[in-house]
C-alpha cells in the first residue's frame, strides 16, 4: 500500500527538521526520512565534534602557553585522546539525541529510518514502504570526496569522519589537502603532539582566499611546528613500513613524506547518487549536485533541494538559510531568493579567519574603483592584551557607492567580529554608518570603525 503525505522530506541535516517543523504547523502531514545519523554532517562529523576538538586543542596550546602569562605549571602538558574523543562524541550524541526527540514528539509528522529513493516523480520507497507526496525536499548532504590519485586504493587513509573515531595520537599525520577542513586538523593535532605535514597541489593554501590571508595562515601554521608542501603536483601513495610514503614531488623538499596516517581533505561530494533521481526527472550536474533555481526549486515539479546537495553553499548555515527560503516562499508568501544573500563563513585554525563578501582579489578584478583599509593585529589593543597579535583586518568598499565590498578578519575573535562588517552590508548600509558607531572597548569589533577611517584608494 501508498502512504499519502502533504510533503516528504528525505534527510535531517540542518534543513530537514526545520522545515519539517514549519510544515506540520501549518497543518501539513510530513514524513521524514533519515538513513543514518539524525542532525547530518554538522552534529555528527563537522561542526560540532571537530569545534569541540578545536577546544581541546586550544586548551592544550595554552596551557603550554602558561609562562607566557605569568602562570606556572608544574608537570609537561600530556593529551588524553580517549578523554578527548569522548567529550567531543558526548557533544554530538547530546545534539542528535536532541533532533531526534524532537522529531518523534512532534504533531503530524512520521520519522522514518532507511534508504530513500524515487521510484516516481512523486513516489518514494524505504524498506516495504511506498510513500507519496505533491512536495518533495532533498536534503541529503554530502561526504568526503576521494581523489583519483594514484596508489590511493592501496594504502590506509582517514576522512574528516573516520579521524573523529581515533583514541590515540597518530605519530606522523599527513594531510592531504591545505584548505578549510585539512588545516583544521593540521593544527589540531599538532597541538596535541602530533607531527604534521600538509600537502596542497597548488601554490599556496586555501587559494579562494587573498594572498597575504593565505600566507599569514601558512606563516601561522608553520610558527606551530607544522610542515607545508605546496605545488605538490605529482601526489601519490604506496605502503610503507612506517605507515604510507606520499609522493610531493614539490620544487623544493623531499619528494616522499612517509607518515604513519594519512588524511584524505581534497573537498566534498553529494550524497545523490543512489537516490533514483532520474526516475523523478530531478537533473544533476557532472559533479552530482542537484540542479536548482534560485529559490532552490529543481526542475521536476513539487521537488526541491537544501543544504549540500544542491551545490549552491558548503556550510551549515547556507543549508539553514535554504530551509528559510523554501519556507517563506511556501508558507509566508515571500519571493525569497538564493542570489539576494550575502555570503560569510569562517576558517577555524586559531586565529581564526571570519570573511564575508569579496576577497580584494576579486574586488579588484570587478573593475570597480576601491577603497581598502587593513590593520594588523598588533595594533588592536584586545589582541595585545590576550597576547594573541597574529593575523590582521582588511576591509575592501566601493569608492563610489561607498558600500563595502568584502572583508577579511584574521585574528583573535575574528569568527565573531566579522559580523558587525556582515550586518552592514546586509542592511546595504554604506561604510560610514558604522565607521561612526561608537564600539564597546576592549575589543576586536571596536578597531573595525578605524580601519574603515583608514580606507585608501587603490590603483
Amino acid at each position: 500500500m501508498t502512504k499519502d503525505f502533504d510533503a516528504i522530506v528525505v534527510g535531517a541535516g540542518q534543513a530537514g527538521p526545520s522545515l519539517a517543523g514549519r510544515l506540520t504547523a501549518a497543518g501539513m502531514k510530513v514524513a521524514i526520512i533519515e538513513r543514518k545519523l539524525f542532525g547530518g554532517t554538522c552534529v555528527n562529523t563537522g561542526c560540532m565534534p571537530t569545534k569541540t576538538l578545536v577546544a581541546s586543542a586550544y586548551a592544550a596550546h595554552l596551557a603550554r602557553r602558561g609562562p607566557d602569562f605569568g602562570v606556572s605549571i608544574a608537570s609537561p602538558i600530556t593529551i588524553d585522546m580517549k578523554r578527548v574523543k569522548a567529550r567531543a562524541e558526548s557533544v554530538s550524541t547530546h545534539a542528535r539525541t536532541n533532533v531526534e526527540t524532537w522529531l518523534h514528539g512532534m504533531n503530524g509528522l512520521t520519522v522514518l529510518e532507511g534508504h530513500a529513493h524515487f521510484e516516481g516523480p512523486n513516489t518514494i520507497r524505504v524498506g516495504d514502504e511506498l510513500l507519496k507526496a505533491p512536495r518533495i525536499f532533498l536534503n541529503v548532504g554530502g561526504r568526503a570526496s576521494i581523489p583519483d590519485m594514484p596508489g590511493v586504493d592501496t594504502v590506509s587513509y582517514l576522512t574528516n569522519t573516520s579521524i573523529l573515531q581515533l583514541d590515540t595520537l597518530p605519530r606522523h599525520l599527513v594531510v592531504v589537502g591545505g584548505s578549510y577542513i585539512g588545516l583544521e586538523f593540521a593544527q589540531m593535532y599538532r597541538r596535541f603532539g602530533t607531527q604534521v605535514t600538509v600537502v596542497e597541489k597548488g601554490p599556496r593554501l586555501i587559494a579562494r582566499e587573498d594572498e597575504d590571508v593565505s600566507e599569514a595562515i601558512r606563516d601561522i601554521l608553520i610558527a606551530e611546528g607544522i610542515t607545508v608542501r605546496t605545488n605538490a603536483t605529482c601526489i601519490g601513495f604506496k605502503p610503507h613500513a612506517d605507515g604510507v610514503a606520499v609522493d610531493v614531488d614539490c620544487t623544493s623538499g623531499d619528494p616522499v613524506v612517509v607518515g604513519s596516517h594519512v588524511l584524505l581533505a581534497v573537498g566534498r561530494r553529494p550524497n545523490t547518487d543512489d537516490l533514483g533521481l532520474d526516475k523523478a526527472g530531478v537533473a544533476v550536474d557532472a559533479r552530482g549536485y542537484i540542479e536548482v533555481d534560485d529559490t532552490l526549486a529543481t526542475g521536476a515539479p513539487g521537488i526541491w533541494a537544501l543544504g549540500d546537495c544542491n551545490g549552491r553553499g558548503a556550510f551549515t548555515h547556507t543549508a539553514y538559510n535554504d530551509y528559510e527560503i523554501v519556507a517563506a516562499n511556501l508558507l509566508d508568501g515571500a519571493s525569497r531568493r538564493v542570489s539576494d544573500r550575502l555570503l560569510g563563513y569562517a576558517l577555524y585554525i586559531d586565529p581564526p579567519l571570519g570573511r564575508v563578501g569579496m576577497t580584494e582579489t576579486e574586488a579588484r578584478k570587478s573593475g570597480r574603483k576601491l577603497l581598502v583599509s587593513k590593520r594588523p593585529m598588533t595594533r588592536v589593543g584586545r589582541a595585545i592584551e590576550k597576547d594573541e597579535t597574529k593575523g590582521f583586518m582588511k576591509i575592501v568598499a566601493d569608492a563610489e557607492t561607498r558600500k563595502i565590498l568584502g572583508a577579511a578578519i584574521l585574528g583573535t575573535g575574528g569568527d565573531e567580529a566579522i559580523h558587525g562588517i556582515l550586518d552592514m552590508m546586509n542592511a546595504g548600509a554604506d561604510y560610514t554608518t558604522l565607521q561612526w558607531a561608537m564600539p564597546i572597548h576592549p575589543t576586536v569589533s571596536e578597531l573595525i570603525p578605524t580601519v574603515l577611517g583608514d580606507l585608501k584608494p587603490v590603483a
